[in-house]
């Protein structure tokens, strides 16, 4: 998930608030100077079986994110979060994090390649292709 200015709210909303009650989610508000602007949210990939991802070492975390307010997309913020979210995850152990984003969002996949992830491949997904991303220690 990663709003490229034209995501639907409504959408949005239902995606993160889905999660909520899953144990197996850890979920973030982000925010910089106090204002709130994005979300994340951490699972270990276990937790969800999708085979399109291929084997990957136990522990392996996956995340998904997105920011909400259009005024903070474009401006580094989140390449600059998910670096410092996956680099703590990696100090504490973390072998391996992923990530899934759409093919097409250009935006987010140069984010997540300035946040330090490699691309791998295209997977199938239940939600469509995604191009599977993959940051390693």
């Amino acid at each position: 998930m990663w709003s490229n200015g034209g995501g639907d709210p409504l959408e949005q909303y239902d995606l993160v608030s889905g999660d909520l009650a899953e144990p197996a989610m850890d979920q973030f508000i982000v925010s910089t100077g106090g204002r709130p602007f994005g979300y994340l949210q951490c699972y270990d990939l276990r937790a969800w079986s999708n085979p399109a991802f291929g084997p990957q070492p136990d522990g392996t975390r996956a995340i998904d994110q997105f920011i909400g307010p259009p005024d903070m997309i474009g401006c580094g913020h989140g390449s600059g979060f998910i670096r410092s979210f996956v680099d703590q995850l990696l100090r504490q152990g973390v072998p391996r994090v992923i990530t899934d984003p759409d093919p097409d969002n250009a935006r987010a996949i140069a984010a997540y390649q300035k946040a330090g992830f490699a691309r791998q491949h295209i997977v199938d997904t239940r939600d469509g292709p995604a191009l599977l991303m993959v940051r390693n220690p």
